[in-house]
């Protein structure tokens, strides 16, 4: 028996589900790449603020090290069948050196704090660039945002 698809969203849809995502999923993955070109891909909990998402790691972990040594990172959310896949910029911030804003609601919403811990390091990244899709009917129009801007 045939599996049923849903229909193709469109851009708006993507976009709406997308943010939907970034607000209600806790884990992502995150893909760094290291001096000699190796690949680094960890899952990390994370928390959107509305233009970037925050995750904290050691200082000393590879995630860290090479976000540092490039500024850039890939990230991906979601499975196979809803993928996101966004590009962004990386900036490396110290254990205290987020707002009580920014602090506080990244404890409210994954329930452990690494603030003040020097061993550890809070990650803001960017986002670049956004794509999402499920299927192939999807793959035209995938791209939702270029630059730093939505497209849709």
């Amino acid at each position: 028996m045939a599996k049923t698809r849903p229909a193709p969203r469109d851009g708006a849809q993507r976009k709406q589900d997308v943010l939907a995502r970034l607000a209600e999923d806790d884990d992502l993955w995150v893909s760094t790449a290291g001096p000699d070109g190796e690949a680094c891909l960890v899952p990390l909990s994370f928390v959107w603020y509305g233009t970037y998402l925050l995750v904290a790691t050691r200082t000393a972990n590879p995630t860290t090290v090479n976000a540092r040594r490039t500024g850039r990172v890939a990230l991906a959310l979601g499975h196979t069948r809803d993928v996101v896949l966004i590009e962004a910029d990386a900036d490396i911030l110290p254990s205290d050196g987020l707002d009580a804003a920014e602090g506080e609601q990244f404890v409210a919403k994954l329930g452990w704090d690494p603030r003040g811990r020097p061993s550890w390091s809070f990650l803001r990244f960017r986002p670049r660039t956004i794509r999402a899709w499920r299927e192939e009917d999807e793959l035209q129009g995938r791209h939702l945002m270029a630059d730093g801007a939505w497209l849709v």
